[in-house]
């Protein structure tokens, strides 16, 4: 029996010759193809698989101290930009803000006050000037008249002096006269009147006399008195810088009264705390009735909208990448969901060097690595994430045409 399969084998005719050399050329054809697909794709495309969406992670914080009275938000909570998260209590900044607005007013009364008196001062210390001017010149003419008066009086005393000195002169000899009965009596007595008439006129003169001195005295007094207040008027100019000088401290004053008013106002709008932008809360770490401090973390707001992808290329895929170059960037996320994009940034220097601890190779045990570089790529056409599936920690992998 063997022996006659055997014969049925060798009498079988051999397969085609041009049948194995078809599988062959197609093998060929199919390897050319993949290496010329490959190098196509090498040559004009660069990707990674080290990429994922970035983006901000908004930390929400408290901007004063106080308690939290209303919480509008959970964790994993979608927001719009401009929604209310949480509520500090209001009524301190509240009164602290009526407060700040009446020493605002205060300050603005007092600045109204010193700047109508500084015309005021200027007027009065100018009529003060004049005035003082006016006694000066007032009183040295009344000098000038008393000193005449003085020297009058005083020529009066001579004349008086003259008069009854010749007055009791004659007393004395007609004394002697009517005594030896020379003269008559009626003479005598007229020569009595005579002397006690000088000795009137004397004492009149000599009064007088006194009296001119006193008028001279008052009259220096009166000049002195007009030249201090004549001095005292001359500091009018200093007095009315004085003012203003009052009049700008009132308004630096307003100024300050001002800005607190507006410090006191902004305090009582960070009692509301809201969302900077659109995104989804996370890390809820506040409660209604807690006491936040001024730059305490209430929660993170991740935006939706503003997301990016970064990718770390090796060094090597960096030498035709330029910013500008369009990007397929596919979701793992989303069964290879494709977006496009673009080079927007080529980073300054490689993750290991921006590691919180670059390497050093000081021993000299230097292993060469290919490095990565970060590269930043934005989305171009919003429209691919309005129903904002792009979430920032995806993996993606972006493809770059780095040639045209």
């Amino acid at each position: 029996m063997a022996e006659l399969e055997a014969e049925e084998k060798e009498l079988q005719p051999d397969a085609p010759p041009f049948r194995k050399r078809l599988l062959l050329f197609g093998i060929i054809a199919l390897l050319v193809i993949g290496a010329a697909l490959f190098w196509w794709h090498s040559t004009y495309y660069e990707d990674t698989d080290d990429a994922q969406i970035d983006g901000p992670l908004v930390q929400i914080s408290a901007r004063i101290q106080g308690q939290v009275v209303q919480l509008n938000v959970e964790d994993n909570q979608r927001v719009d930009k401009g929604q209310v998260l949480a509520q500090i209590d209001p009524r301190d900044f509240q009164a602290a803000l009526d407060q700040a607005e009446a020493s605002l007013t205060s300050a603005q009364a007092n600045y109204e006050a010193a700047l109508v008196n500084v015309p005021i001062m200027d007027i009065h210390t100018s009529s003060q000037l004049r005035s003082a001017d006016a006694d000066v010149k007032g009183s040295l003419s009344g000098i000038t008249q008393s000193e005449k008066q003085l020297d009058a009086a005083q020529a009066q005393v001579m004349v008086a002096e003259a008069n009854n000195t010749k007055a009791q002169l004659d007393l004395q000899r007609y004394t002697s006269l009517v005594q030896r009965d020379v003269i008559s009596k009626q003479q005598y007595d007229t020569t009595v009147a005579a002397a006690a008439a000088g000795k009137a006129q004397l004492a009149e003169a000599q009064a007088n006399l006194m009296a001119a001195q006193q008028a001279v005295r008052q009259a220096n007094e009166r000049l002195a008195e007009a030249q201090a207040n004549y001095s005292s008027a001359q500091t009018g100019p200093k007095q009315v810088a004085a003012q203003k000088a009052k009049a700008d401290q009132a308004a630096a004053q307003v100024q300050q009264a001002q800005a607190a008013v507006e410090q006191a106002r902004l305090n009582l709008s960070y009692t509301t705390i809201i969302a900077p932008e659109s995104g989804i809360v996370n890390n809820k770490t506040v409660e209604v009735g807690q006491n936040v401090s001024s730059g305490q973390t209430l929660m993170t707001l991740i935006p939706l909208e503003n997301v990016w992808v970064a990718a770390n290329f090796k060094e090597t895929q960096l030498t035709n990448m330029r910013a500008g170059q369009p990007v397929i960037i596919t979701v793992d996320a989303y069964g290879g969901r494709e977006y496009h994009g673009k080079v927007t940034q080529i980073g300054g220097a490689t993750g290991s060097m921006l590691s919180l601890f670059p390497p050093e190779n000081a021993t000299g045990n230097y292993v060469k690595v290919v490095q990565r570089v970060p590269v930043r790529i934005d989305f171009t056409n919003p429209d691919e994430n309005k129903d904002h599936l792009l979430r920032p920690g995806m993996s993606v992998t972006p493809t770059v045409q780095v040639k045209n």
